[in-house]
């Protein structure tokens, strides 16, 4: 099956660190975009950090200084590095990859990050 299986996450103090780490399982990474998305109860699901294949990454305005998106398309892994959490920064995070130039997608799981003290 192709699907893409998260780890990380949890229980943060504001100020703290987390990462977050996506790997492809049945398909490899080197033709698809990858970006991590995030949801808060109430409200729409958002995307926090994008890269391509060619390792250009982009980054939501809430979140840039804070969160690093990088990959490894040997492992066919992704990650997502988030320093300086802040209580807004609580939500579901979801994995998406893309393949470039085509509608074949996959999503993540999602894992829940919270911040609170």
């Amino acid at each position: 099956q192709l699907q893409l299986v998260q780890s990380g996450g949890g229980l943060v103090q504001p100020g703290g660190s987390l990462r977050l780490s996506c790997a492809a399982s049945g398909f490899t990474f080197d033709h698809y975009a990858i970006g991590w998305f995030r949801q808060a109860p109430g409200k729409q699901r958002d995307l926090v950090a994008h890269i391509l294949t060619g390792g250009v990454a982009d980054y939501a305005d809430s979140v840039k200084g804070r969160f690093t998106i990088s990959r490894d398309n040997a492992k066919d892994t992704v990650w997502l590095q988030m320093n300086s959490l802040r209580d807004e920064d609580t939500a579901t995070y979801y994995c998406y990859a893309r393949l470039i130039g085509s509608n074949t997608e996959y999503w993540g799981q999602g894992t829940q990050v919270t911040v609170s003290s």
